[in-house]
């Protein structure tokens, strides 16, 4: 049975996420450079990525990085998806083409374990990222593993994990692009360093969002409902941050697409829902600021998650939850996601809810740590 886990417990934990980061950065690094081949990567056509919950939220965010670094089409996907559906339809035209790797740090998640072995019975080359070398990912993938370096945490609210997965990803993406001669290894060896600096922005964006959060969260401690909306990159953002609230404190949050706001979030009848708008600079953001003035016209509270020099959704807004620092759109999904993680971090707080229910009474029984346990091996 997992520990209590406290509000205080998982704002400790985002606040040490950038030093958690930098920690194990090296090791991540070579972590990656050690899990495929030269020869493996060259023959790469396509990435498949597959994981439950917050690895699938990882998955969604690192697809832009893969398809901009790595110039390699990228399809997220969940592990249901993956193993049930698609594993027996994928194409593998040449050998150790394509990869798909699955994602779990536990490594005991069964459906990505399934996933992974059935898309290595097609035929596929695979990859399990994981931090248990001996869990049933790491069997399924028979070896072939990233052994994830997570730093040990006494309780974990799953904000550390989804980062590391997220951060391992970012350097994947950067290794098959330097291997297959998108760009010089010096190139990479700086894409490397920026990645590294985007830790400082998190830590200037913890600092710079904390009490505006915490504020919110006082204000919100009734509302039953939070919508969150991210584009790009960031629609994994969303999926992450209206999943940490669901944890955190039990309320209602839906994870959604920018665009697709307007066509199913905008019929809701309750007027004041707050509706986080996830909108960094980037393509999606004209788009984000035509529907945060609908969102305002039917009477949505918004609050922006925006760059701190932002003047135009900023100024739309009720509140505002700002990133200080420039950083590429591939890589922000690292800092995008902070608002979110604190407003869920102080919501549990504000209304007395412990995060995950404390795995007491019903949720006791089906759940270990993220660890679904009612589910069949796999062969």
């Amino acid at each position: 049975m997992p520990e209590s886990l406290r509000y205080e417990d998982m704002l400790a934990e985002i606040v040490a996420q950038p030093a958690n980061l930098s920690a194990i950065f090296e090791a991540t690094d070579h972590m990656i450079r050690d899990a495929l081949t030269p020869k493996q990567i060259l023959s790469l056509h396509r990435v498949f990525l597959s994981g439950c919950g917050d690895s699938h939220h990882a998955s969604l965010c690192a697809e832009m990085a893969f398809e901009t670094l790595a110039a390699l089409p990228c399809e997220p996907m969940t592990a249901m998806q993956m193993a049930r559906y698609a594993a027996d339809q994928i194409p593998t035209p040449f050998p150790d083409d394509p990869l798909v790797v699955g994602i779990s740090v536990s490594g005991s998640v069964a459906r990505t374990a399934e996933a992974i072995a059935q898309a290595r019975k097609r035929g596929a080359l695979v990859l399990g990222l994981t931090g248990n070398p001996d869990g049933a990912l790491a069997k399924a993938a028979h070896g072939q593993i990233a052994r994830m370096h997570i730093p040990a945490l006494p309780k974990a609210a799953g904000t550390t994990s989804y980062a590391a997965n997220l951060n391992a990803l970012l350097l994947l993406a950067i290794r098959l692009g330097e291997i297959r001669n998108v760009y010089h290894q010096t190139v990479a060896n700086e894409l490397r360093a920026e990645l590294h600096g985007v830790y400082a922005v998190m830590a200037a964006t913890i600092e710079a969002s904390g009490d505006v959060a915490s504020q919110l969260a006082d204000e919100y401690a009734s509302v039953p409902e939070f919508v969150f909306t991210g584009h790009g990159p960031n629609y994994g953002s969303a999926l992450f941050s209206a999943a940490k609230i669901i944890e955190a404190s039990g309320a209602s949050a839906w994870g959604q697409d920018t665009e697709e706001w307007a066509h199913l979030q905008y019929f809701c009848k309750h007027g004041p829902t707050p509706t986080f708008v996830i909108a960094p600079p980037g393509s999606g953001y004209s788009r984000a600021l035509e529907l945060v003035q609908v969102m305002k016209r039917i009477g949505r509270r918004v609050i922006a998650v925006v760059d701190s020099h932002d003047t135009q959704i900023a100024r739309l807004a009720d509140a505002v939850l700002p990133v200080v620092g420039e950083v590429r759109e591939a890589f922000n999904p690292l800092v995008y996601t902070l608002a979110g993680e604190l407003f869920a971090a102080h919501h549990s707080r504000a209304t007395g809810e412990p995060p995950f229910r404390n795995f007491a009474g019903v949720y006791a029984a089906e759940n270990a740590g993220g660890n679904i346990i009612y589910a069949e091996a796999v062969e």
